[in-house]
């Protein structure tokens, strides 16, 4: 009986354990799709130092052409072989091979050097510590004087010219709309949108991961020619090395919002290792399996830290810890082998589109002038949904760069949509070379179609270089924000078993947080769970206000692990949401508006725009071609005291000297006679 018993005890206890694994191993952390190896997650800060074992079992499943890594390196060895017999090959192995590169610096409209739009020194201090790590320059942190270390005598430099030929200095800012991104959504949308010729350059991507503990990842190169195979390289527009904003460039070359111990840019020196066909050090897989590089020690896992004297696999020799191909901290590394640069050399001379780079000229600079100014079309984001920056008019945003010489105080622009009546601006401002700012371009009633704009000059003077003067994009025109009369309302919400991805914020159209709230606890069951219940909310009339809601997983809150929603009402009454949702990926948000912000109960005056918005000193009303002028202006703060007062008599008048404001978020209320517009508008 009792031994009846203990069995029964021991299988329901066995049950529990299996269900309770079960439940545990739900939704374990992720890439492309394959479930990431422990040995890559830093067991002390969970981050995942490197997924590119990940993504390289995706490519090869999803790409039937792909070598596996077995016959890649079938196709590797004996070319190994034949260059280190042969070390007559001048260019090939001891010549300096120089690769140019872009760096894409994804972000979603913040401001320069503010979280994900990185700052130019940032990205620089990226290409400095890969130069120090490849080329072993004595002095730096890629010096060692290990008797096995070498100068692999690869080095990198940003490109000078782009892919129309015009000059540039190899960073390429995207503003793509979207907080954060997914390994799937980098992969089907922010490389395809955004890449550069594989061949004649490496493609670098800075970017703000949805799961905030990975760093980065790369696509492995792969062969050519190998009899009875179709080899490729992978998608040329998929090509390249990807790392979280926070984790490129060094912490001791720029300011920027680093995070250590991932902190000296040894994140993209791993995988740009990777990516010219370095494995990591361990083999991934432990003692027996080969990295291919007989003077790395066999390492029975991913080190992580800087655990020196580590011997793993006993008969192989100490562990190299201080390898670019290990999972050290950033500090702890700087290594690479002769066997390694062997490898890399000759990638770098067979491989798909790796042996190309090695003749690229966009490195090489062309001819500069003094004024030249460059005009590029930013990605319109309120096309896509109604924001509060539709609520100051319809507008275009364009990105003006200075590739000139000299600094750029002035340029002239014009633009139209669909070919039609041209409209005219004139920027003035201090911009150094290779300096940008985003300009916002009026537009009067607008329409979907295509937005063109030229400069005219740049500095008072005829624009040197016609190439990079004019640019054309699609346009879809802004919708309205809905608005509502009442200021107080609640908000509800229902989250799924995984409440610590959960967190969300309200903020005005000052970009202050009014209200938050997250990360919560997680449930052991796939239940929804209550998180917030009719909290109440107090807002200020006409103002305009962003709810944004945040699944660090990316997989939102409904409908996998709990049904889960939001909604935002009126506080005690009974009227429609103001907003709701639930289903979504990264991040989801809803702006709308407190007042009468997007009133427009009057003819002649509802097509009117501020610019510039934000404005400095002056902002100017632009009124609908052919219309009377209004006969009073009023502008009031944020509380609805009224601080001028102005009546109308010219065209003149339309313009108004802010500068004595203060920081913040005004409003501009136009008259005429009975018909009035209220606008918002930024002074900086």
């Amino acid at each position: 009986m009792k031994k009846i018993t203990l069995i029964y005890l021991f299988s329901f206890l066995f049950c529990l354990l299996n269900v309770s694994l079960v439940q545990g191993q739900e939704k374990m952390k992720t890439a492309f799709g394959k479930v990431i190896k422990a040995s890559s997650i830093n067991p002390s800060t969970g981050h995942v130092r490197c997924f590119t074992e990940e993504y390289e079992k995706y490519l090869q499943e999803t790409n039937p052409k792909r070598l596996t890594d077995a016959q890649f390196e079938a196709w590797l060895a004996p070319l190994i072989q034949e260059y280190k017999a042969n070390q007559t090959l001048s260019s090939e192995s001891g010549g300096i091979i120089t690769i140019p590169v872009v760096v894409h610096v994804i972000h979603n409209g913040d401001a320069y050097g503010v979280s994900e739009n990185i700052s130019d020194e940032q990205v620089q201090s990226q290409i400095t510590v890969m130069n120090q790590d490849f080329r072993r320059i004595v002095g730096t942190p890629g010096y060692n004087t290990n008797t096995v270390g070498v100068d692999t005598q690869i080095q990198f430099a940003l490109a000078k010219v782009d892919p129309s030929g015009n000059p540039t200095n190899g960073i390429d800012r995207q503003n793509l709309c979207q907080e954060s991104f997914s390994t799937g959504e980098i992969n089907s949308t922010v490389k395809p949108t955004t890449f550069w010729d594989p061949t004649l350059y490496m493609n670098m991507w800075s970017v703000n991961f949805t799961d905030a503990s990975l760093l980065g990842y790369a696509q492995f190169p792969d062969a050519s020619g190998l009899g009875g195979l179709n080899a490729s390289g992978g998608a040329a527009n998929t090509d390249g090395v990807v790392a979280g904003y926070k984790f490129f460039g060094s912490s001791a070359l720029a300011s920027g919002a680093f995070q250590a111990p991932y902190d000296r840019g040894r994140t993209m020196t791993h995988e740009v290792g990777h990516w010219i066909g370095l494995r990591h050090i361990w083999g991934d897989g432990g003692c027996n399996v080969d990295d291919f590089c007989a003077d790395t020690p066999a390492a029975a896992s991913s080190n992580f830290g800087c655990p020196v004297g580590t011997d793993s696999c006993p008969a192989a020799g100490v562990d190299m810890i201080e390898n670019y191909m290990d999972y050290t901290d950033d500090t702890c590394m700087n290594i690479f082998t002769q066997n390694q640069k062997d490898r890399m050399v000759v990638i770098m001379n067979n491989s798909a589109r790796r042996a190309s780079l090695k003749t690229s000229t966009k490195d090489i600079a062309i001819t500069l002038f003094a004024n030249d100014a460059e005009v590029n079309i930013e990605k319109n984001c309120s096309s896509a949904s109604a924001t509060c920056a539709t609520g100051s008019g319809p507008s275009q945003k364009i990105s003006l760069y200075n590739r000139g010489t000299a600094t750029l105080t002035s340029a002239s622009l014009t633009y139209n949509l669909n070919g039609g009546t041209a409209q005219s601006f004139n920027w003035t401002g201090s911009l150094a070379p290779n300096k940008y700012a985003i300009v916002d371009l009026p537009l009067t009633n607008p329409t979907n179609g295509t937005f063109n704009v030229s400069i005219v000059n740049a500095n008072g003077a005829a624009d040197q270089r016609a190439s990079n003067n004019t640019k054309s994009a699609a346009f879809t025109a802004p919708t309205g924000l809905q608005s509502f009369a009442f200021t107080n309302l609640k908000f509800n919400l229902v989250g799924d078993r995984y409440g610590s991805e959960t967190t969300w914020n309200l903020k005005n159209s000052a970009g202050t947080t009014l209200y938050s709230g997250g990360p919560y606890t997680d449930l052991g069951t796939n239940v929804s769970q209550v998180l917030v219940t009719n909290q109440p909310w107090t807002l200020a009339n006409n103002d305009c206000y962003t709810f944004t809601i945040n699944d660090s997983y990316g997989d939102g809150i409904c409908c996998l692990y709990g049904s889960g929603s939001w909604t935002i009402t009126e506080n005690g009454g009974a009227s429609a949401p103001v907003a709701s949702g639930g289903t979504f990926t990264a991040t989801q948000t809803k702006s709308f508006n407190i007042g009468t912000l997007s009133s427009v109960d009057f003819n002649n005056l509802k097509q009117i725009t501020l610019y510039p918005n934000p404005t400095n000193n002056i902002l100017n009303i632009s009124m609908p071609t052919g219309s009377e002028l209004p006969s009073a202006i009023e502008i009031h703060n944020s509380l609805g005291q009224t601080l001028t007062k102005k009546s109308i008599s010219t065209e003149s008048d339309l313009a108004f000297d802010v500068s004595s404001l203060n920081s913040g978020v005004y409003f501009i209320t136009i008259q005429k006679e009975s018909e009035k517009r209220t606008l918002r508008f930024i002074k900086n």
